[in-house]
């Protein structure tokens, strides 16, 4: 009996220090960006990004990244331009109103902080989701910022097909052609805090 329990004693202590070395990182906001780009009547680039968003990274006990998720703001969107952002709020485009937010949630990920990762994951845009593959550059870091904060760094991208999740609008142009492009091209520029205990 004693030494049953002796043996439990042990295995539980083995344990416990490789739960308490997953780690959760959270987007800092501030230091990070959430950018698109789409090309403009086939002969240029409009741009934009989103103010609002959130997300956050996950290791397992060796320190391998293990999920991903995120949540953007569409009435955050800004081109630079307010006529523009207004009509991608509406229901030409985001419909802003009914489906307020993007969310991404992983559902595997590949690779290594040297090599960067694969990230395959749900993306739901107007309540319609599909698969989705993210490339996530080498981790950087970590560093301990003026504050004490451990951060780390990444980019990750992927492109998309508007189409598919019901963003919809366009025009054709007289000499043929759309005005905006089907195919989005996503760029997350994301600095992470370690989570505290």
């Amino acid at each position: 009996m004693f030494k049953n329990l002796y043996s439990t004693i042990i295995a539980v202590g083995l344990f416990l220090p490789q739960l308490a070395s997953a780690e959760t990182w959270n987007v800092d906001s501030s230091h990070s960006q959430v950018s698109f780009e789409v090309d403009h009547m086939m002969i240029s680039t409009v741009k934009g990004d989103f103010g609002s968003f959130s997300g956050e990274l996950n290791t397992d006990s060796k320190g391998k990244l293990t999920s991903m998720s995120g949540e953007v703001s569409i009435i955050s969107v800004d081109t630079d331009n307010k006529k523009r952002d207004t009509h991608l709020q509406g229901d030409d485009f985001f419909n802003a109103e009914l489906f307020p937010n993007i969310t991404f949630k992983s559902s595997k990920m590949k690779g290594s902080h040297e090599k960067g990762y694969t990230v395959d994951g749900e993306l739901t845009i107007r309540d319609v989701t599909k698969s989705v593959t993210l490339k996530l550059s080498p981790i950087k870091g970590p560093v301990v910022d003026g504050w004490g904060n451990t951060k780390i760094g990444t980019t990750a991208t992927t492109t998309i097909d508007r189409q598919e999740f019901g963003v919809s609008w366009n025009s054709t142009l007289d000499a043929g052609g759309l005005v905006v492009s089907d195919d989005v091209r996503i760029t997350l520029n994301l600095e992470l805090a370690k989570s505290a205990k």
